[in-house]
This record gives structure tokens, C-alpha cells and sequence, in this order.
């Protein structure tokens, strides 16, 4: 699933396509389930003639900002990706939304499993972007902000940190990164971390994003389910992955084999000797 690098890497792609004061003039449906909200009857004339004004993330939502206090969030899930092309192309049978614009270009979304969603929100009422934890890398989000939160918890580190109520954006790959880079076991208890070992975690989380946000994203092989780009690039991440699918290598840090868990039912990776559950 694109997690913040990846989304940020699409959102960076969009508005480097100057798609900033486009009108929206058609939209296809050939998947009505993707359609979130509203009904598809009132999603596709309420697009129409509706012109982005912006471009922008939150967590793993993709926002399109628009005229009259509209929002268009859309959330790539499992496998969707975004192709901008020219109205002319062929229609590839996976691409299940079209929204064209006044340029006579198109987004289509290609989601070869079907979990994406769509969804059209006005700005005046409440939204999904609304239960979403803070932003990881706004300035706001200090060490002490994430050590009064985790104390507010009492649970394992691994799926509090997955929680997107929590801290939005994060997903299996940056969580089990910033949990070897900081040293901390993915069952250790949230209100049991010192101070100290909180800096080391809030540290490895910005850095761990970060880094995948330069290298454009992280892309786990080449098939048609992968992490691309709105060009479609593949990711460049992959090689800086310390533990995430590394079962069995040597760790970077200590030598010894990295080994996979199950934990909160989310396939962990981790470093036995580096992490401790202590």
C-alpha cells in the first residue's frame, strides 16, 4: 500500500503537471464502488466545470482542492496509481475513473484490485481528513508532542504506530524502518519508552520519510500491483530498506539475521539483536 513517501511522490508529481487552474470537463465511472461518497449519480455533475485550486496531502489522502469549497480526496489503498495522459490514449481495462480536463488531458486510475476510493467532500462539513493523527514532518510535531501521546496509550509500538488516528501517513514499511533505526522492539508498550528512547524513535521517523520522499518513493519489485509514479517511475528506496523484507540477511548494524513476526496480524521486520523487547 503507498504509504506518505509514495503519496507525497504522486502529489509532488501532479502539481509539477500544472494541473493548478484546470476546469474539470468529463468524468467515467467504470467502477461504481470506488465512489466513496457521494452516490456516483451526484458525484459526476458536481465535478463538472469545477476548477483545482490546489494540490496537496494529508496522511495517505491524495486532496484536490477546488473551487465553491470542494474537495476531491482520493486514496490509492492496496494498488491504485495515477496515469496522466492524453484523452486519445487507449483505455487500459484496469483503469476504472477518467476525469478530464480543459486541456484535453486526463487522470485515470488504474487499480488492478479495486480498492481505491474516491471521494467528494464540501469544506464546510466534516471529513474523513478530520480523524487523522498530525502530520510527522510538519515542524509541530516535536518530541514531546509524541511522547505525551504515547503515554496516553498503553499499547504495542507496531500497530499504534500503523493507527491513523495516531500519526497519519505511516504504514508497514516506515514502521518497521524508524522502529530498527531507533532500537525499539515492535511490542514494546507505548507508555514505557523514556524520553530518551522517544527522541530516538521521533528522529528515525522523520528520517526514515525523508529519505523516501528524495528517492521518490519505495517500489517492492516490478509488477502491475507495485508503487509507480504518475510518469511511471518505480520508487528508488528499496535499497536503503534496513529490515522490511530483509528475513534471513545480516542486519546492517550488528550481523545478525533479521527475522520476520507477526504482530497485531501485520508481518514485522526485525533485528533480534538490535531490538530489544526491553
Amino acid at each position: 500500500m503507498p504509504e506518505l513517501p509514495e503519496v507525497q511522490t504522486v502529489v509532488n508529481d501532479l502539481n509539477q503537471a500544472a494541473l493548478i487552474g484546470l476546469r474539470i470537463t468529463g468524468i467515467d465511472v467504470y467502477w461504481p464502488r470506488m465512489i466513496g461518497f457521494p452516490t456516483v449519480a451526484a458525484f459526476k455533475p458536481r465535478l463538472i466545470d469545477r476548477k483545482i485550486q490546489l494540490i496537496r496531502r494529508r496522511g495517505k489522502y491524495i486532496v484536490l482542492e477546488l473551487d465553491q469549497m470542494d474537495r476531491l480526496l482520493i486514496h490509492l489503498r492496496m494498488s491504485g496509481r495515477l496515469r496522466l495522459v492524453d484523452r486519445a490514449a487507449k483505455r487500459d481495462p484496469h483503469e476504472h475513473i477518467i476525469v478530464t480536463f480543459s486541456d484535453k488531458r486526463q487522470l485515470r486510475m488504474h487499480d488492478t484490485r479495486k480498492f481505491g476510493r474516491w471521494r467528494l467532500e464540501t469544506g464546510n462539513q466534516p471529513s474523513v481528513l478530520d480523524h487523522l493523527g498530525p502530520e510527522p514532518l510538519t515542524k509541530s510535531f516535536t518530541a514531546k508532542i509524541l511522547e505525551k501521546n504515547l503515554r496516553r496509550r498503553h499499547r504495542k509500538l507496531k500497530p499504534l504506530l500503523l493507527d491513523q488516528s495516531f500519526i497519519a501517513g505511516l504504514g508497514n514499511i516506515y514502521v518497521d524502518e524508524a522502529l530498527w533505526q531507533s532500537r525499539l522492539h515492535p511490542c514494546r508498550l507505548s507508555d514505557t519508552l523514556e524520553f530518551t528512547q522517544v527522541k530516538a524513535l521521533h528522529r528515525a521517523i522523520r528520517r526514515v520519510l525523508r529519505c523516501a520522499i528524495a528517492n521518490m518513493g519505495t517500489s517492492l519489485g516490478a509488477g502491475k500491483a507495485n508503487f509507480y509514479s504518475v510518469p511511471g517511475r518505480l520508487g528508488k528506496n528499496r535499497d536503503q530498506l534496513n529490515v522490511f523484507r530483509q528475513t534471513g540477511l545480516p542486519c546492517p548494524r550488528c550481523n545478525q539475521k533479521i527475522i520476520r513476526l507477526v504482530v497485531g496480524q501485520r508481518g514485522t521486520h526485525i533485528c533480534p539483536g538490535c531490538q530489544k523487547t526491553t
